[in-house]
């Protein structure tokens, strides 16, 4: 990587995502001269925040667990962790709503070695049924023994695995799907074993703080863009919003040229597309990457967020995950959104609906019609409570489509073309489309850039194990 104003060369990033940031850091670090393209105003791609009127809202409620090491990596490199929580240890209640009456249980763990950490947990557990729990303690062994280096789980159904391995319609919404359709953006039956397995093997049955839940403290943009802005000025990289990239040349030197919406060209020696996969698809030249005439295939599943503002609080808990019910995850946002300055008493839950192609593009009203007796019937505190505000937020392409199959058409850091790679939580990390993804799929493309050109990159990338 040469260049004509730096010793370490120069890069664009496109993309102002987490993964483009990631990989703006680490270059910039390298002493590369980066500058970091983004068409949207803000930084943070699709963890971000907005205003409506006087609230501050979070597109979608952004979790993370203890084993994104990764993103608590990004973090602290942002010098936000404290705008962070992590649980002491996992706990989410679980409610459900039935004939026979209101049941709530937990989810949580214990100090003891895995797999045995949970065994109290499930042991209680009262939306199963005692033969029941005996068959997800029989999946969940069964699942441990699985070789994630093994092509072959990516062809299989995780539903189709977990019936063949003694599971039924219960322990699939129960438990698997409980987790799996957040974690995965996918019902059992719709995604790959491949990344289901990751995620329950890394998860859950690591170690026993792995699965430990983490949650901003602060509105998402406060971080994402607010502190993640600050920190790439102090890396000198020039951070241009509003401002897309619509077609990248590359000659036969190894120089590379980004034309922008407005006509100007920028040339660098690296650049890295850190977008979605369709905008990196659009910039890509012809046979830049085995398959590219497959990356289509790589199709979109989108995310649901429902926001309710109640008169009076209707929720004691951070949240809840709901069983039996059309609600999947509640969570109480009241401090983070700036509600009682409006609204004195009020409450602001979020709803983070996974995993919902059938109701993406309801409207409104139906919405409405949809979740608010679903809510006073989880919460008898909601029935007499007045309403204050109801909206939605819709990322029809929020996360990649991990359906069986899906491995293959995820695409590494590296292009046939030298000096162009590839980031985002689509390429090929391991990881399903969460932020841990992202910010591994920035190391990783920063990372090739540099060993191509014969450079260290930076020892500490801040995705190592961290203490609990």
């Amino acid at each position: 990587m040469t260049g004509e104003t730096g010793n370490g060369g120069t890069a664009v990033v496109v993309g102002g995502g987490l993964a483009g940031i990631t990989a703006a850091l680490r270059l910039a670090e390298a002493d590369v001269k980066v500058t970091l393209l983004e068409a949207r105003p803000r930084l943070g791609g699709l963890a971000f925040s907005f205003r409506r009127g006087e609230l501050t809202v979070d597109n979608g409620q952004h979790v993370f667990l203890r084993c994104c090491t990764a993103y608590r990596g990004l973090i602290a490199r942002l010098g936000a962790m404290g705008q962070m929580e992590i649980q002491p240890r996992l706990e989410v209640p679980v409610l459900s709503v039935r004939e026979s009456g209101y049941r709530l249980g937990r989810l949580s763990r214990t100090q003891l070695p895995v797999p045995l950490h949970l065994a109290a947990s499930l042991a209680g557990y009262p939306h199963l049924a005692p033969a029941d729990r005996l068959r997800v303690v029989r999946g969940a062994l069964a699942l441990q023994r699985l070789d994630l280096a093994d092509p072959a789980l990516d062809a299989v159904s995780f539903g189709a695995w977990l019936r063949a391995h003694g599971q039924n319609d219960r322990t699939i919404a129960a438990l698997w799907d409980l987790v799996g359709v957040a974690t995965l953006n996918a019902r059992a039956d719709e995604v790959s074993l491949a990344m289901a397995a990751m995620v329950f093997k890394t998860g859950l049955l690591s170690e026993n703080g792995a699965s430990d839940i983490g949650i901003a403290k602060v509105p998402l943009g406060a971080v994402h863009h607010d502190v993640a802005g600050r920190e790439l000025a102090a890396a000198e990289v020039a951070v241009r919003l509003r401002t897309k990239a619509v077609e990248l040349k590359s000659d036969a030197e190894g120089r590379h040229t980004v034309r922008l919406e407005n006509g100007e060209l920028l040339s660098a020696d690296t650049v890295v597309l850190a977008g979605a996969q369709d905008t990196a698809s659009a910039l890509l030249p012809a046979d830049a990457i085995a398959g590219q005439h497959r990356l289509g295939e790589l199709g979109y599943a989108p995310i649901l967020n429902v926001h309710v503002v109640y008169d009076r609080p209707v929720l004691r808990r951070p949240f809840f995950a709901a069983l039996d019910s059309p609600v999947q995850w509640v969570f109480d946002r009241t401090e983070h959104s700036g509600v009682a300055a409006v609204h004195p008493g009020a409450q602001y839950l979020a709803l983070s609906q996974s995993a919902v192609r059938d109701e993406i593009d309801l409207p409104v009203a139906e919405l409405r019609a949809r979740y608010l007796p679903e809510l006073a019937r989880l919460l008898p505190p909601a029935k007499s409570a007045e309403v204050l505000d109801f909206f939605v937020t819709r990322e029809r392409t929020a996360t990649f489509d991990a359906a069986p199959g899906t491995g293959a058409l995820r695409p590494g850091p590296a292009t046939r073309v030298p000096g162009l790679l590839l980031a985002g939580s689509w390429t090929a990390t391991g990881w399903p489309a969460t932020m841990e993804g992202a910010v591994r799929s920035g190391h990783a493309a920063a990372d090739a850039a540099l060993a191509a050109a014969g450079r260290r990159a930076p020892v500490d990338r801040g995705d190592g194990r961290w203490p609990r």
